[in-house]
């Protein structure tokens, strides 16, 4: 047997197998290119190591491939012979998380990273805002990735994962000094960690950096190849960037090469969803002219790629779409039949874009302002929501009440409130 790189045993006799797997769970841990080919690679060399079929699985569905990810876990699940405890456990993990049984894969993720706190294939299905506690719908979720990351760090020593989503979480519970020191020693060392990118232009946002943060993630963008799975959510970033820096002729050239439905984007199709609309919406608030095809596109892509509900952060983003396309009978579907733990919160987001699209801003600030006080639980970054928060704020001042929507700032985003990067409304 041999071992991974985090020292956790692995049923495989090929010393350059176990390499190929070290290699490719730090591809996805770092966002690099070639995420699939390299646990495919894995796979061909030894066909009957169970855990190389998992990490496809898991890689498949980084990118919303469900299929194939079943697929994958269809032949892990035919090679039981001969695992270690621990892979059983890794192996029914993600069996469960495959199959769309979130409580349960929360149940056993936890306690598998309880017995084996180093497994980070495993452990990395909790650490982020787009993982089972982030998209649990539960109050208090940044609080508890925060602690559930803090929790492993002594495990993990000087580990430019681990420390990255540590910096992470620090971030979004607002300790940006700390998540700043944090991102800084990840990326000392391993600079080329798409995800630690993320996260400094995370920190870089919070703080009101917008230059700073633009040139930095341009540099950083560069030699990033198209096909690595933070591509065109970078991409986002850098053209919110160029949005607050009144640069729309970049902005849209970003949206167009990245981001958009029909960029070609290779993205997960919940970040093609949710950025394109939200920068859309940003860019209407900033008085910037969006084209009803740019929503239409949208819309159409949204109920093309998410049918049903059940994710919040995916649903209000598509509420948002077809409020402005005016896809009504859309919209209205989402309105009526929420689902998934945050659905109680749908409903009067959804109402309040509508209210948007038709310029009634006292209805659309009414609706709005309910979710407020439980906005995180939809899921997403402090980033991600300061569109609804926006959206707000933008009712609020079209409708008369602009030292309203001052305190408001002021309370909620008191680092932001001065600047043009968040509260664009024009």
């Amino acid at each position: 047997m041999q071992t991974d790189r985090y020292d956790n045993t692995i049923t495989t006799a090929s010393a350059a197998v176990a390499d190929a797997y070290a290699d490719a769970v730090d591809c996805l841990l770092a966002g690099a290119p070639g995420l699939i080919p390299a646990f495919e690679a894995v796979t061909e060399a030894d066909p009957a190591f169970a855990l190389g079929w998992v990490g496809l699985a898991r890689a498949h569905q980084s990118f919303g491939a469900m299929p194939a990810a079943g697929q994958a876990m269809e032949r892990a699940r035919s090679l039981p012979a001969g695992l270690t405890e621990r892979e059983r456990s890794h192996l029914n993990a993600f069996d469960l998380l495959i199959a769309g049984k979130g409580p349960q894969a929360y149940a056993a993720i936890r306690a598998h990273v309880n017995t084996w706190p180093r497994d980070a294939l495993v452990a990395q299905t909790c650490s982020s805002v787009f993982g089972l506690i982030g998209f649990s719908g539960q109050p208090g979720r940044e609080a508890e990735i925060l602690a559930f990351t803090a929790a492993l760090m002594p495990h993990y020593g000087e580990d430019w994962w681990m420390t990255s989503q540590y910096a992470f979480a620090l971030c979004e519970n607002g300790a940006l000094a700390r998540a700043e020191a944090q991102i800084d020693r990840a990326l000392a060392l391993r600079d080329r960690n798409a995800h630690g990118a993320h996260v400094r232009s995370h920190i870089l946002y919070e703080t009101g950096r917008t230059a700073e943060g633009r040139a930095w993630l341009s540099d950083w963008l560069a030699p990033y190849a198209r096909d690595g799975i933070m591509y065109g959510h970078l991409t986002w970033h850098s053209a919110l960037w160029s949005l607050a820096e009144r640069d729309t002729e970049a902005m849209w050239a970003q949206v167009d090469a990245a981001v958009a439905p029909d960029s070609g984007s290779l993205s997960p199709g919940i970040n093609v969803l949710t950025d394109t609309a939200s920068i859309l919406q940003r860019a209407m608030m900033a008085g910037v002219a969006v084209s009803a095809d740019r929503w239409a596109a949208v819309s159409a892509y949204a109920l093309q790629a998410f049918p049903a509900t059940g994710n919040a952060f995916i649903d209000v983003h598509a509420a948002l779409a077809h409020a402005m396309a005016g896809n009504d009978a859309a919209l209205e579907a989402i309105i009526t039949a929420p689902a998934g733990p945050a659905a109680d919160l749908v409903p009067g987001l959804a109402c309040g874009f509508r209210a948007m699209a038709a310029e009634d801003w006292g209805a659309a600030s009414e609706n709005l302002t309910g979710a407020m006080s439980d906005l995180a639980r939809i899921g997403g970054s402090r980033a991600q929501r300061d569109l609804v928060e926006q959206c707000l704020l933008t009712s609020l001042i079209r409708d008369g009440r602009e030292r309203e929507a001052q305190d408001i700032a002021r309370l909620r985003r008191p680092l932001l409130v001065s600047g043009a990067d968040t509260h664009a409304t024009h």
